[in-house]
């Protein structure tokens, strides 16, 4: 049995405008048993405007929060036309035998007020059960413009104060756009919020571009591009715009790069003379040094948490499969030895899993396993499940789907297994990376 519960100390405060205090509240409590989770029912009332401006976000914010929440699989909502009591001031008591008579064991409340282009946003969150409030209200100011990540942060507080575990919804997906017939597509690179909103194309599609990923910090992105006909390697400022080729190397193709924990050295692939290894390159000083030297593909490299390993694909064995190896080269140590074939490894942000792609017997599967191989479990069966991708909080993988002869698209599944579901995007999307938590 695994339990989730409420921890009583706050969260470091959101924009650091409110100093923590103690509460003392009885801990909510989410269980999970046999990996079959029961939701919490909670309810998220519209935020009560304090001024006339703030009634236009009113509803807005408390929606957002609560298609955060109700996303995870771990909250249920209950339903507003079900609420007995009414929330018209953000200072009003609770009226806690209401609520419980609706079956609500976590209630949620804020109030908005806005004036010109700020908005300033308060929300409290109740234990209805053993009704109290659980510890001190929020409050935190920002551009009318963010006023979803108002929202996504006031998510990140709840879900965080009620799971024990950080949240995820503040953060964005950077993915592949796909337009036009499928015989012709033209591919984008995009950015995105992690709910599928606050669309942005970051390459104009004229040359194809594929797997982009995220900095340690999120303020730049690798992915890989055939602008000069051949793969090569692009790094762009997410804030600018600006980019550049980096890691060339005479007479190969470069490609599948990722970033160090450092944020400085980055390691990818590259094809010459027939042999496809493993290299690792300073950004600070341009140097770059060869990992692997095989008669195989290596490809795909991810690095541990800590910086100090690199899991990686490679055929060596006869198909591919999963290697891990010092992020300095050396003795790899295969760890994948399931039937059927592995590849796209990326190391959990926890550091105790690596999810993984795995095809076998006409099917593709998104999987974890222990760094060092075992407990393997599959989390998906499809015609096409590939390329997964970690959650800041390494709680939920997100990667791409494709049915056959139909269209890619982005999915996110639970590290249980659980709560499959499809994340919304304007058209066909593939190639998902998810990015950190914004500052």
């Amino acid at each position: 049995m695994i339990r989730f519960f409420l921890f009583l100390p706050l969260l470091a405060l959101l924009m650091g405008l409110i100093a923590p205090q103690p509460a003392q509240a009885q801990p909510l409590r989410l269980q999970i048993t046999e990996g079959v989770i029961e939701p919490m029912p909670f309810a998220m009332p519209a935020f009560v405007p304090e001024n006339s401006a703030g009634s236009e976000y009113s509803d807005r914010l408390a929606r957002v929060v609560a298609a955060n929440l109700s996303n995870t699989g771990l909250f249920r909502e209950i339903p507003r036309d079900a609420h007995i009591a009414r929330v018209s001031s953000f200072d009003a008591s609770i009226s806690y035998s209401d609520w419980r008579a609706i079956n609500v064991q976590a209630l949620i409340t804020g109030a908005v007020s806005v004036s010109g282009d700020r908005m300033t946003v308060k929300f409290r969150l109740f234990d209805v059960l053993s009704g109290q409030q659980v510890g001190e209200g929020l409050q935190f100011s920002g551009s009318t413009q963010n006023w979803r990540r108002m929202a996504h942060k006031i998510s990140d507080a709840v879900y965080s104060r009620i799971t024990g575990e950080d949240g995820y919804f503040d953060s964005r997906v950077v993915f592949i756009s796909e337009s036009g017939p499928r015989g012709n597509r033209t591919k984008r690179l995009a950015i995105m919020d992690q709910d599928g909103e606050n669309v942005q194309f970051l390459t104009d599609g004229r040359a194809l571009v594929f797997a982009p990923r995220f900095s340690p910090n999120g303020d730049r992105i690798l992915y890989t591009t055939y602008e000069t006909g051949a793969p090569r390697i692009a790094l762009m400022n997410t804030q600018t715009g600006q980019r550049q080729l980096v890691g060339d190397i005479p007479g190969a193709q470069t490609f599948s790069p990722r970033f160090a924990p450092d944020g400085d050295a980055l390691v990818f692939s590259a094809a010459r003379g027939g042999n496809t290894d493993l290299y690792r390159m300073s950004l600070s000083s341009g140097q770059i040094s060869q990992l692997t030297s095989s008669p195989s593909i290596a490809t795909s490299p991810s690095f541990s948490p800590d910086g100090r390993f690199i899991t990686f694909e490679s055929d060596r064995s006869g198909t591919s499969q999963i290697y891990v190896m010092p992020a300095t080269g050396g003795e790899a140590q295969r760890i994948s030895f399931g039937q059927g074939r592995y590849s796209t490894p990326v190391w959990s942000p926890r550091g105790d899993l690596i999810a993984f792609t795995k095809s076998h017997a006409g099917r593709f599967h998104i999987g974890v396993m222990r760094r060092d191989g075992s407990e393997e479990r599959l989390l998906t069966a499809s015609f096409l499940d590939e390329g997964p991708t970690w959650a800041p909080n390494g709680r939920v993988i997100m990667f791409t789907r494709e049915a056959q002869g139909g269209d890619p698209a982005l999915f996110s599944v639970d590290i249980t297994g659980r709560n499959l579901r499809r994340v919304p995007t304007q058209g066909p999307a593939s190639d998902p990376a998810w990015g950190p938590l914004l500052p």
